[in-house]
């Protein structure tokens, strides 16, 4: 379409818009409602006047004719606020006015505006119930005039019938359309109310990452700095500088498999074209790896890992809980603590349990997220998480993860990016 086609249909397509909005609104509801109506009283009037004109001279109305058939237009001024009393007050001023045998047509537009606002704000009952009052006034006013005017009985039910049910029919069309923009509107809603919940748990699966990252990280960096500081500040005549060697290496060593960690976790999520939009997880096969960073912190960690498959959100779900408690043992349990970490599988579950001999968190302490995010791990494959001092002493974490858990992580665990 060149521009001058869209010159010439735009403002008709623009016209029929607002025509079908008029359409499609609630009369009672419009604006400027009773302004509109009151131009369109005056409008219809001066048809009326126009009509009464146009008869011979024996049907014109008398000047009581003129009062009653131009107080009959009146009341369309309240129509869309009381349509009832305006139909009542209208068959009171009609009435009488057909009595005297005036111009039978100039009254028809004040009478079809008042049956179809009736037909178009009322039940369908309603509507009946006015159609057999307006038609049985009508039948006794024309055989009152004139028993043997059959045919033009006939022609005014049937003008009376048509407006109502067309007023009908609106009434009908509207309320199909407003359910359709409802359900448009309710559908909205839950799209934006699915947004905002994803984002949340996207936001939250971030922030558990990079704490179940960082955490982990910086409890083994502060052990391994204060091994460092306490061998430099012992005896500084007889420095261990082997000693001291293998803490900064160490040090070096878990720097560099956070950073390797922290680039891995960025570049998921910056990946938006991936389906996936998740790296490899990690599972428990990468176990081993964390009973060995938790011994160079000062752990005495056994290991008794008889489970060497799982699901993937399963085995990242183990992971991430194994390496919190890991964390937390090292931070809480005090100086060499021994740990235990056993996982096996029962009844077509993964039981995973870590405990230690350590005194637990210090009375008071500020709490932070591991223990939740623990649970929420343990949650998102469908298992349960335990987490609380043992009556021997020491600390235990115990989980159960069910096997038959989906292998795609879900939002909650260890969502896609």
């Amino acid at each position: 379409m060149n521009p001058v086609q869209q010159k010439t249909t735009t403002p008709w397509s623009r016209r029929g818009e607002r025509i079908m909005a008029v359409i499609n609104r609630d009369p009672r509801t419009a604006p400027h409602g009773t302004r509109n109506d009151a131009i369109l009283a005056v409008v219809l009037a001066a048809a009326g006047v126009c009509l009464a004109l146009t008869t011979d001279q024996s049907r014109r109305p008398d000047a009581l004719g003129w009062a009653l058939l131009l107080a009959a237009y009146v009341p369309i001024v309240w129509r869309r606020r009381h349509p009832l009393p305006v139909m009542a007050v209208m068959v009171v001023l009609v009435a009488p006015y057909h009595l005297l045998d005036n111009n039978h047509g100039a009254v028809v537009p004040a009478s079809c505006v008042a049956l179809y606002t009736v037909a178009v704000t009322g039940r369908p009952l309603r509507t009946i119930a006015t159609a057999v009052v307006v038609l049985g006034i009508i039948v006794t006013a024309m055989t009152a005039i004139d028993p043997h005017q059959a045919l033009s009985l006939l022609r005014v039910s049937g003008w009376v019938i048509a407006t109502l049910f067309f007023g009908v029919d609106v009434r009908y069309y509207r309320q199909y359309v407003a359910a359709i923009v409802e359900r448009a509107e309710r559908a909205e809603r839950t799209r934006e109310e699915e947004a905002r919940r994803r984002v949340a748990e996207e936001r939250l699966r971030i922030a558990r990452d990079l704490h179940d990252l960082l955490a982990h990280t910086i409890t083994l960096i502060g052990v391994q700095t204060s091994v460092a500081a306490h061998v430099l500040a012992a005896d500084p005549e007889r420095l261990d500088r082997e000693t001291v060697a293998k803490s900064l290496d160490d040090i070096a060593e878990t720097c560099r498999a956070a950073r390797g960690e922290l680039r891995t976790t960025l570049e998921v999520l910056r990946e938006n074209d991936s389906a996936d939009g998740r790296g490899p997880l990690p599972g428990l096969d990468g176990l081993p790896d964390l009973a060995e960073a938790a011994r160079l912190a000062g752990a005495r960690v056994a290991q008794s890992v008889s489970v060497q498959q799982a699901p993937p959100a399963v085995g990242a779900a183990a992971y991430r809980i194994v390496q919190e408690a890991l964390t937390n043992a090292v931070r809480h349990a005090g100086p060499e603590p021994a740990v235990r970490v056993e996982l096996y599988e029962e009844q077509g579950a993964l039981l995973l349990s870590v405990t230690d001999d350590g005194n637990g968190p210090a009375p008071g302490g500020t709490p932070g997220f591991g223990l939740v995010g623990m649970r929420e791990r343990a949650r998102s494959v469908g298992g349960t998480l335990d987490a609380g001092p043992r009556a021997a002493g020491g600390f235990e974490v115990t989980a159960v993860l069910p096997l038959n858990a989906t292998g795609e992580p879900t939002a909650m665990g260890e969502g896609t990016g």
